[in-house]
């Protein structure tokens, strides 16, 4: 290996061609974009790196004439998501990446800095609430349904008897019966959890975050029509995340100090209950009211540092923060294990105001980011055709969608375990009723999903009608084989429901603030569950209520155990472990600027990989590069790209297939893949051409025209399949590709020589830019 290493780092001739190829989601093999079974790798490690052929690892030493044929190289960084078994427990993780990636869909506005500001602290305070409410389900489990109601209750600890020592009856008085005992034993699993996350970001800051790229200035800051992806700081989050992830853990923490120090609080400040503990209690309650004071704060302070390197830690902040929740939670425990004479757990803790209060935190939130939102929108002329999801309200349609997941999650393993715990419902109070009403409206939620789903479908099937005609026309047979025009007027018609998924995001996130909304005064106007409420209403409203809430109650545990055998299934199984991966590599590009527990940005190791490999081989050679994506892989690469100078961007070649760049990136990140941005590269780079097919449910035109700075990026959309019947060229039926193999197109192996033949083989100038 070390052999192979040193002959590749051989100074190669002027003129010398490379082609880095990037593959897209899923990962694939080096043997497979090399297409030769014997690959070396030539630098990089386990997680990613850049393989070539075994015979031509010495190629570009002896490489001299601008015709030869360029080298293949493979940058591989499907490990960076798909790995390993444990990675499959990010599902948990599922709405912090959501949340995270409202963040980045902001419109383009290049000069209302506080307002861009201002959405960014919104999103992050979104963030917080969610980890706040991860850790409160937690609490809810462990102390409430566990600690306070089931061992707190004769009939539920003899069911189960591994809490007999928590039960005052069972255990004849035992020492951990106390109430406050009981709950400062069960605050050892929200604490544990609350631990976990924080070590399981600070390992993965460690490993993503700290990849330095390269230094110096890129982008000049008031370059117009740049986007914040060329700015030297953009992959390398370092100080904001460790901040992020100091004040999360607290808020885990003094949550459940919270969830413990409440209840003892509320039984001292009874009548006749001891004036010390009284006084304690109310010392403690200002302590952890300045604890969220601190952690809020933490949050708003400061955001991203984009325009340089910051190698800065906040290391006081980053450890005392934490280390002082953990002494809050310490003391709170001990206060609440305090004996107290007659204290008896009865009915619910006071978990009914706490999920009310982080919804209603949450409903204000994602309210006051649309408004924000809508006014970065309008001050924006970046999106003249209209482009931008949901007219620049993406971001607060998805950040809304977090919440919803996280309500989900956190009412489902709620509703599991109280069912677990009390199968016949006689012997415990439950869950909070906030919680089974909000699993009450899932089923309307659902009805409106599948009426949407009916009428794009019922669209979708027209449009294949529709379609049979085309394909008629553009391969020329009339009529052809019916079976054969159905299936690539089928394929084409399914691709465009990529195009719909906004319509399907705004009325997701609408009804569901709307249904959550209804929920929230349901459970507070009412204070009893939807079936008991609705008891003296009329016969149909009770029934509908008593079925929600049974319908309810049965989708989300269904949920929820599907969701947890999925993770599992993934963990043993490589095949679903990759269809996970895929979600990743799609969630997890952007670096984690909202919430330091989502899954660790991949990009952050990648895009400073490929840069890397592409400024070190033009500032060596002086050779042609063509930087070849696929997929996700063009995202990646176009990141690459403008991280270069402007110097080395001018000396790189851009090839992009079935690339989501304009048509996901560009609609619902428009201010870092908007029309501007990517004007902006074209512009920069020597040249870029895009394949696509009509038949690519993920991949699509780019959109920009020819000019000065180069030909049109598009080629015309590529025919899927290459034949439609029996040719002499092919003698056997041809597939229907899809998002797949655009290798096998010729129209690769041209617009790549097009390409090559573009780029001197001496280093150029920088090329005037267009109108200067």
């Amino acid at each position: 290996m070390e052999r192979a290493q040193e002959r590749a780092q051989t100074r190669p001739e002027a003129g010398a061609a490379l082609e880095l190829l990037v593959h897209g989601v899923g990962g694939a093999t080096p043997e497979k974009m090399l297409n030769d079974p014997r690959t070396v790798r030539i630098t990089g490690d386990d997680t990613a790196a850049v393989y070539r052929r075994e015979e031509d690892v010495n190629a570009d030493a002896a490489a001299g004439a601008p015709g030869d044929r360029p080298v293949p190289e493979a940058y591989v960084w499907c490990n960076l998501t798909s790995g390993n078994g444990t990675r499959a427990l990010w599902l948990l993780l599922l709405p912090f990446m959501v949340v995270n990636l409202a963040h980045w869909m902001r419109p383009a506005t290049p000069r209302r800095t506080r307002t861009v500001r201002l959405y960014g602290l919104l999103v992050r305070l979104t963030g917080l609430t969610l980890t706040v409410l991860f850790v409160a389900a937690a609490c809810e489990v462990a102390l409430d349904l566990t600690a306070w109601q089931c061992a707190g209750t004769h009939a539920c600890a003899e069911r189960h008897s591994w809490l007999g020592f928590l039960s005052p009856a069972v255990s004849d008085g035992g020492w951990w019966s106390l109430p406050g005992r009981r709950l400062a034993l069960a605050a050892v699993v929200p604490t544990a959890l609350t631990v976990l996350l924080w070590y399981l970001s600070h390992r993965t800051w460690r490993a993503y975050e700290s990849q330095e790229p390269p230094s110096g200035r890129t982008e000049p800051e008031d370059a117009l029509g740049h986007t914040a992806l060329g700015r030297p700081g953009f992959w390398y989050g370092r100080r904001l995340v460790a901040r992020l992830r100091a004040a999360h853990t607290a808020a885990g923490l003094l949550t459940v100090a919270a969830a413990v120090g409440t209840a003892a609080a509320r039984e001292d400040r009874a009548p006749g209950g001891p004036a010390l503990l009284d006084i304690l209690g109310r010392v403690l309650e200002t302590a952890l009211a300045a604890g969220a004071f601190a952690t809020v704060w933490v949050v708003c302070r400061r955001g991203r540092s984009e325009h340089r390197l910051d190698r800065r830690l906040d290391a006081h902040l980053v450890r005392r923060l934490p280390l002082a929740a953990l002494v809050l939670l310490a003391l709170t425990l001990v206060y609440a294990g305090w004996e107290r004479a007659g204290w008896r757990s009865a009915g619910r803790l006071p978990g009914d105001a706490t999920f009310g209060a982080i919804a209603l935190l949450q409903g204000a939130l994602v309210v006051a980011l649309a408004v924000v939102a809508r006014t970065l929108y309008r001050g924006s002329r970046s999106d003249p055709e209209g482009r931008a999801a949901l007219r620049g309200l993406g971001g607060p349609a998805v950040a809304m969608l977090a919440c919803a997941l996280g309500g989900v999650m956190s009412g489902g393993v709620s509703q599991r375990v109280s069912d677990w715990l009390d199968g016949t419902g006689t012997y415990l109070a439950g869950p909070p009723v906030l919680l089974t009403w909000q699993a009450s409206v899932i089923p309307a939620l659902l009805l409106v999903l599948l009426v949407l789903c009916a009428l794009l479908a019922r669209g979708a099937l027209r449009l294949a009608r529709a379609e049979r005609v085309a394909v008629a026309h553009e391969y020329g047979v009339d009529p052809g084989d019916p079976a054969r025009t159905r299936s690539i007027a089928r394929a084409r018609a399914m691709a465009t429901l990529t195009d719909r998924a906004p319509l399907l995001v705004a009325v997701t996130s609408t009804a569901t603030l709307l249904l959550g909304a209804a929920a929230l005064v349901g459970a507070f106007g009412t204070g009893r569950t939807p079936d008991r409420a609705a008891e003296n209403a009329h016969p149909f409203v009770h029934g509908a209520a008593q079925t929600g809430q049974a319908l309810g109650s049965w989708l989300i545990g269904l949920g929820f155990i599907l969701f947890v055998t999925w993770g599992r299934r993934a963990y043993k199984d490589a095949s679903a472990r990759r269809t996970i991966g895929i979600l990743w590599d799609v969630g997890t590009f952007w670096p984690r600027a909202a919430h330091p527990f989502s899954p660790p940005c991949y990009a952050e190791r990648a895009v400073p990989d490929l840069t890397w490999r592409m400024a070190t081989w033009t500032r060596a050679t002086g050779g042609r590069l063509v930087i070849s994506g696929h997929s996700q892989g063009s995202v990646l690469a176009a990141a690459a790209a403008w991280q270069l100078s402007p110097a080395d961007r001018s000396r790189v070649a851009l090839l992009t297939y079935g690339s989501p760049i304009e048509r996901l990136y560009g609609r619902w990140f428009p201010a870092h893949f908007g029309p501007a941005a990517l004007n902006a590269l074209h512009e920069d780079i020597d040249c870029w051409r895009n394949l696509h097919r009509p038949t690519d449910p993920i991949g699509g035109p780019v959109r920009l025209s020819g000019d000065d700075c180069g030909p049109e990026v598009d080629r015309a959309a590529l025919a899927d399949p290459l034949a439609y019947g029996r040719t002499e060229a092919h003698p056997l039926p041809s597939p229907i590709l899809g998002h797949s193999d655009y290798q096998a197109d010729p129209a690769f192996a041209e617009e790549r020589e097009r390409l090559l033949s573009r780029l001197h083989p001496d280093v150029p100038a920088q090329r005037p830019r267009a109108g200067g």
